[in-house]
């Protein structure tokens, strides 16, 4: 995994870098499980308030590697699946998931606020999965596309779940039926990124420890709310987790900590 994916994390922040640099962090089976392995022990690691996830070199992810184009070429139909497994094998995640899609998927399931650090290309696979954070953070030349028509595909990674809660579906279908790539700027106009800066990793891990600095149980009851009233649920059910999460996180040790921080204006202490 450390010749795909890095972690390090400080003050409660998993700073993930994706370190395939001489492929632009392109998406090979390593790739892939190395971000599943990542996501899936940063959901339980003890201490995480918030995640950035950014790749180095010059990209954050240029897509599906070219190596996996030349398998299809050949016949091959089932790139991102394990050994002996189709895209549709019944072996899928909680979430529904195949192999592929969970390595896009399992960014968009951690409990904590995850924030998406984007330059140079985000292309294919790479743009589907600065996705799945919560957050995107993207340079005003960063390009981006719903790039798997040039290759006679179709989103398949999660992407059609995460893009209709971000853009109209026009747009959705402008880009995909095109492919054509996009800027940062743009990305912005359109709903896909959430903040346009000349450095996207500086300032989401700077959010990140923002975040970080708050209570943990609080921050987490908001994100399952937010991620609620995304879903189809109902007025009633939303209302009524509301009143859930708030009685549940009301006089805990960490609400009362983040009352009596304020009250003797000092940093809070809070306990994971």
């Amino acid at each position: 995994m450390n010749d795909r994916v890095k972690v390090e994390i400080t003050d409660g922040v998993a700073d993930v870098r994706m370190v395939r640099t001489d492929k632009m962090n392109a998406l090979d089976d390593a790739m892939f499980s190395a971000l599943i392995e990542t996501g899936e022990a940063l959901k339980t690691t003890k201490g995480v308030r918030a995640v950035v996830l950014s790749g180095e070199g010059r990209a954050f992810c240029a897509g599906l590697d070219m190596g996996s184009f030349a398998a299809m070429a050949s016949g091959e139909r089932n790139r991102g699946a394990a050994d002996g497994e189709t895209l549709l094998t019944p072996k899928r995640s909680a979430g529904g998931s195949n192999r592929a899609q969970h390595a896009v998927m399992v960014w968009r399931e951690q409990p904590v606020p995850v924030i998406a650090a984007i330059h140079g290309v985000a292309f294919g696979g790479g743009f589907q999965l600065a996705l799945a954070p919560d957050l995107r953070f993207v340079t005003p030349d960063a390009r981006m596309a719903v790039m798997e028509i040039k290759w006679g595909l179709v989103p398949d990674m999660g992407g059609l779940v995460l893009m209709r809660h971000l853009a109209r579906g026009d747009v959705i279908r402008e880009l995909t039926y095109t492919g054509r790539i996009f800027d940062g700027e743009e990305a912005q106009r359109l709903g896909f990124a959430t903040r346009v800066c000349a450095d996207p990793r500086a300032e989401a891990l700077a959010l990140a420890r923002e975040i970080a600095a708050k209570s943990p149980t609080a921050i987490r009851g908001a994100k399952r709310l937010i991620e609620l009233s995304e879903t189809p649920a109902s007025q009633h059910d939303i209302l009524l987790a509301e009143s859930a999460e708030q009685g549940a996180v009301i006089g805990t040790p960490n609400q009362k900590e983040a009352v009596m921080s304020n009250m003797e204006k000092r940093a809070a202490v809070y306990a994971d």
